[in-house]
């Protein structure tokens, strides 16, 4: 339920409003506006009704909530999220470029890779330290000493780190490490594992799962907000179809939908959106055209030796041809790298 305040009304005001929802059983939300003070009251609807707030003189409209994911829904919050992995903003007016291996592998490789995604615009760092694989027998990754690594890349780029955590033994663990936490695709419905990382207050980048409809993506974001984290920041990173010519469906119209309907950034990974590194730069346009936040791909100094998806990363010069042809999409999106 949402109760817009009338113009006069103060935050003391509120406040008496919020100790009465809370009073009620319900959690109280405080949305200031620029023009007016808007409250949520999230719970049983039918005990706010018994509340009567639309009598109040200083509540100018009570309106139910209709979405299933009310925190995260555009009905609570009309204007856009900003969600800042250590000093870049994610959302507004910039498109960020998140970029760097699939796997650490090496000081070496992930500091070669991290230096030259610097140069030609990435602002965050990705790489994966734990590796949910589908063969038992392939790469793991490497464990804390990855993110130990990442922590080292970032401190000599000055880039932030985003990797995924699999497991709620490991959350600890990449928090003191990593500036943001990726909640893979296969976790994007380990309910325990979501409010884990809601519990922690760092930014979380969510990837849909391989299966999931739009509507689960963003109940799974509400878990994480609703376990107290509201840096949430959503990614399409492709679906399943009946379609095998690439690894997955890149589906686009998911994320103009899911802008229209949640204020949470979105970001795209055309990476593994295609599986294909000549399709990467295609559609990372594509994605800023369609209204992205930014994208997250894949990039490696010498793919034919990566020990994970080689075949969708990026040498550095695709890396840079990607930066320089993705500009003029982003600017007539009217956004800035």
């Amino acid at each position: 339920m949402i109760i817009v305040l009338k113009p006069q009304a103060t935050e003391q005001d509120a406040n008496v409003l919020l100790n009465q929802i809370e009073q009620c059983g319900l959690k109280p939300l405080y949305m200031p506006g620029v023009e007016r003070i808007v409250l949520g009251a999230l719970g049983d609807e039918r005990v706010l009704q018994q509340c009567h707030f639309e009598a109040n003189p200083l509540v100018e409209e009570v309106k139910p909530i209709l979405t299933k994911y009310k925190r995260v829904s555009r009905d609570v919050q009309p204007h856009d999220s900003v969600v800042h992995i250590g000093n870049v903003p994610v959302g507004g007016q910039h498109f960020v470029v998140m970029a760097g291996p699939c796997s650490v592998e090496s000081e070496s490789q992930l500091l070669s890779v991290a230096e030259r995604v610097k140069t030609h615009g990435a602002r965050v760092l990705r790489g994966g330290a734990f590796k949910p694989r589908t063969s038992p027998y392939d790469f793991q990754g490497m464990g804390v000493e990855g993110l130990k690594l990442l922590k080292q890349a970032s401190d000599l780029t000055g880039m932030p780190t985003v990797s995924e955590v699999m497991e709620i033994s490991q959350v600890d663990a990449v928090c003191e490490y990593i500036d943001c936490l990726q909640i893979g695709a296969r976790n994007m419905q380990n309910y325990g594992l979501l409010k884990a990382v809601g519990e922690t207050g760092k930014p979380v980048l969510l990837k849909r799962g391989l299966s999931a409809t739009i509507e689960e993506c963003l109940l799974a974001a509400e878990y994480i907000v609703d376990a107290g984290n509201p840096n949430v920041i959503l990614c399409e990173r492709g679906i399943r179809t009946y379609e095998t010519a690439t690894r997955n469906t890149l589906d686009l119209n998911a994320v103009a939908l899911m802008k229209q309907r949640s204020h949470l950034p979105v970001l795209v990974d055309p990476s593994h959106g295609t599986g294909v590194r000549e399709l990467v730069t295609p559609l990372s346009r594509a994605a800023a055209a369609v209204g992205a936040d930014g994208i997250i791909v894949e990039s490696h100094l010498n793919p034919s030796e990566a020990l994970s998806d080689g075949h969708q990363a990026l040498t550095g010069d695709m890396f840079a041809q990607l930066m320089q042809e993705l500009t003029p999409f982003v600017q007539a999106a009217g956004r800035k790298l």
